[in-house]
């Protein structure tokens, strides 16, 4: 089990999701309170409300990240994926590490805006096997494990199932289940990706069902923690409700709000 910070009499905990590149607020995210929680998706690959920022129209200018956008939002993925071939194909150089080296300078950024203790999982965008060369020693990335803070037993899960999306942190529905299985029992029980309702998994902004998953909501079902806490859908039909006694929450899009959910026992 990784290390908790001091127990005080009161613990305040703050939680991000959904960060995409925003490291002014990231830097303020963990302002009075006794730890930070980061259910992932730090990397900023296409800014979907403003398709001038990230990666994406970084290499390959604004005008193809409209396109990319209006077709991923039709769900004509095969011509989306056409259309990134398309243009990668007039990229001198490698695309793996064109992509890398964009991707280590917003990690650098990032993680260096962490607070002193900050907890993190994966989101379905990030790159899971450059986390431990940027994570400083406050803070401790978490995957099918468990921590405690001030006295509740927190359990996280990263990463999302498989779409056509294909991001870079999709795994298989049974490896996901065994992270799941793997915590256990759980006061708070930490994912990127929501239980696989529909109220919780239907984005109304782009109009379509994200993925959620079936074997999350079985757990909550099961084990029954205080609090299931979640990002990954950011204009999500219902930001809360519960599932039996487990009160489940989407924490929200960071990079929208720049503000924490907040936690207090």
């Amino acid at each position: 089990m990784a290390p908790t910070p001091a127990r005080n009499t009161s613990t305040r905990v703050h939680v991000v999701s959904d960060v995409h590149g925003n490291a002014r607020d990231l830097a303020r995210a963990g302002e009075g309170a006794d730890a930070l929680v980061c259910l992932g998706d730090l990397i900023l690959f296409l800014d979907y409300a403003d398709h001038s920022r990230g990666i994406f129209p970084d290499l390959f200018g604004v005008e193809n990240a409209d396109r990319l956008v209006e077709l991923r939002t039709a769900r004509r993925f095969d011509e989306a994926r056409e259309l990134g071939s398309r243009l990668w194909s007039g990229v001198d150089g490698d695309k793996a590490q064109l992509i890398e080296g964009a991707v280590r300078r917003q990690y650098a950024e990032l993680f260096a805006a962490f607070p002193t203790p900050t907890y993190a999982t994966y989101g379905n965008v990030d790159m899971p096997p450059l986390w431990q060369e940027y994570a400083g020693p406050g803070t401790t990335v978490l995957d099918g494990e468990r921590v405690e803070i001030g006295g509740r037993v927190f359990g996280f899960v990263g990463g999302g199932l498989r779409t056509p999306m294909r991001t870079p942190y999709e795994i298989g529905d049974e490896e996901y289940a065994a992270k799941i299985e793997a915590i256990g029992e759980v006061d708070v029980l930490c994912t990127h990706i929501p239980p696989q309702v529909p109220e919780l998994v239907y984005d109304t902004v782009a109009r379509r069902f994200e993925r959620g998953s079936r074997a999350l909501l079985d757990a909550i079902r099961r084990t029954r923690p205080r609090y299931a806490l979640f990002g990954h859908v950011h204009q999500p039909l219902a930001r809360r409700m519960r599932v039996g006694a487990t009160e489940c929450v989407n924490v929200g899009h960071f990079a929208s709000t720049g503000r924490p959910w907040v936690m207090e026992w």
